[in-house]
């Protein structure tokens, strides 16, 4: 007899599973409640404080009343500040109707998703890519064209991977820029070619996920899609948040810009699924844009320290390199001299999973494998931890590793 539970499972839902990165932070809370102390640096979240500034706000909203349900798409007042933000910021314009507010950009980008894609239509995602990617398009009933971007090319897509990656059932192309987890960032001339192509394939929609935009190294300059390409605004859709760079993650708040056809769409869906993002939160968004600005600067430079702090102990270590990322706030570490060697209970490395799970064992380090992003064997380390806890960790680590045979 089969099972109700797997005959009422929707079949999208067989197909996708737990985002690995979560997995591998609830192993270590795991850990930690046996009375370990256990490091992660599987989840990108900074770990600096919300601004002051931005909590009062929130604060203040609460004690104004501002606790009931607000427009489904955001507050005019915070949609308006988004727009003056794309203005400034990267010389978009997009009026307050263009703009759309959801409980995170991964709701934004999901949203868009459903809102457009067919059963069986193709989404082009570079791996290595943000870990939802593949399973948020699945969900929605399309099918992930993943395109192997490996450190020969920085990790970033080529025009010659992109046209040969087209189909007539190609309906978007996916950018991160800088890339999580590779930390990678498309230059303006690399996303011109990009352009040109889509230019050949009008059928062809794009996705600009921009959410670390502010968090970039070495002066490196950051262009957006829509801004370097602004005759193919209308197939364009650029999607950014609070959450990294105002350390913002629990307050779940994103947003996309796009063209007026595609936003009514995307906001058809976010009015039966999701619904509106939190009032509270939406004033604590509207400070943080709206607010000084001058603290990002000295955050990504507590970043930039942490990865030249980082970086070359990792490389020093037998057995892992890593390429040095422009942005965010990852190393993706290559650990393929490292499959094959065997740990001193004798088990095995037999893949970027099972060093990964050594690590959580025998380091109390967590880690998350370059598998989860579609890119084998790495690990990707967040760089968004103490500077105590990161020079613990890096130590542990060379330990673990070097206790391999």
């Amino acid at each position: 007899m089969t099972n109700l539970n797997t005959r009422s499972r929707s079949k999208r839902v067989g197909k996708i599973q737990v985002d690995v990165s979560e997995s591998m932070a609830q192993k270590a809370k795991l850990r930690v409640a046996s009375g370990k102390r256990v490091i992660s640096l599987a989840q990108g979240e900074p770990d600096f404080d919300t601004p002051e500034h931005v909590q009062e706000a929130a604060i203040a909203a609460i004690r104004a009343g501002e606790t009931r349900y607000t427009i489904n798409t955001g507050t005019i007042q915070l949609r308006e500040a988004i727009s003056r933000k794309l203005r400034r910021d990267n010389d978009l314009e997009y009026g307050v109707n263009q703009i759309v507010v959801a409980p995170g950009a991964k709701p934004s980008i999901y949203n868009a998703f459903a809102a457009t894609l067919n059963d069986g239509d193709e989404v082009i995602i570079p791996a290595p890519y943000w870990v939802p990617m593949p399973d948020m398009v699945r969900l929605a009933g399309g099918q992930p064209v993943i395109v192997a971007c490996g450190v020969e090319s920085d990790f970033k897509m080529q025009p010659g991977q992109l046209q040969a990656a087209i189909t007539p059932r190609t309906r978007w192309l996916l950018l991160n820029s800088p890339n999580n987890p590779s930390g990678s960032i498309y230059s303006k001339a690399e996303l011109l070619s990009f352009a040109e192509i889509l230019r050949r394939h009008p059928n062809v929609l794009a996705l600009s996920d921009d959410i670390y935009e502010h968090i970039r190294f070495d002066g490196r300059p950051f262009y957006t899609l829509a801004q370097i390409a602004p005759d193919l605004r209308e197939r364009i859709l650029t999607v950014n948040g609070v959450s990294k760079a105002y350390a913002m993650t629990g307050w779940r708040i994103g947003y996309c810009a796009g063209p007026d056809w595609l936003i009514r769409d995307i906001t058809r869906v976010l009015s039966q699924a999701t619904g509106g993002a939190c009032s509270i939160a939406q004033a604590a968004a509207l400070a943080a844009l709206e607010g000084p600005q001058d603290f990002l600067a000295q955050r990504v430079a507590v970043f930039h320290r942490r990865r030249d702090f980082v970086l070359p102990i990792i490389k020093a270590i037998p057995g892992l390199s890593a390429e040095r990322p422009e942005g965010g706030f990852y190393i993706f570490v290559s650990c393929t001299d490292l499959i094959g060697k065997t740990t001193p209970a004798g088990g095995r490395i037999s893949s970027d999973s099972v060093l990964c799970d050594y690590l959580l064992a025998e380091a109390d380090i967590a880690v998350v494998q370059g598998a989860a992003y579609g890119l084998s064997p790495y690990f990707r380390i967040s760089i968004a931890s103490s500077d105590d806890d990161l020079r613990t960790a890096v130590a542990a680590i060379r330990s673990a590793v070097l206790a391999l045979r």
